[in-house]
């Protein structure tokens, strides 16, 4: 009986601290200026590194990133800051300058004649 007890409690502790963590988790939408597939992948994993996202994901077509992150571990001043460190303009933050150098042209220009069927670059 102890054992079904605790296990009950348990349970039960682990369900409450799982909708905890759901519930602090707050949405955002950055406006990123990426071009193609590349530019999702480094644009997601940059804004995925920052510690208390959860969910990053950069639409092509609108240019926007949707965001679930905790606010009492970061603020979207700093998942911005975290896009443009690797080239990005991201909402009020511009693009490290050094950064955008290294990324190919067709990422930072309006020339459609470099990218890929499949939404990649060249170089």
């Amino acid at each position: 009986m102890k054992k079904t007890m605790k296990l009950t409690l348990m349970a039960a502790f682990v369900m409450v601290a799982m909708s905890f963590g759901t519930l602090s988790a707050k949405p955002a939408k950055i406006t990123v200026d990426g071009k193609c597939n590349m530019c999702k992948n480094k644009i997601e994993k940059a804004a995925k590194g920052v510690k208390g996202v959860k969910t990053a994901v950069w639409d092509k077509e609108s240019k926007v990133l949707t965001i679930d992150y905790n606010e009492k571990l970061t603020d979207v001043k700093t998942i911005e800051k975290a896009v443009a460190n690797i080239g990005y303009n991201a909402g009020e933050e511009k693009a490290n300058t050094e950064a955008r150098k290294k990324l190919p042209a067709c990422c930072t220009s309006d020339a459609k004649a470099n990218h890929h069927k499949d939404g990649g670059c060249s170089k």
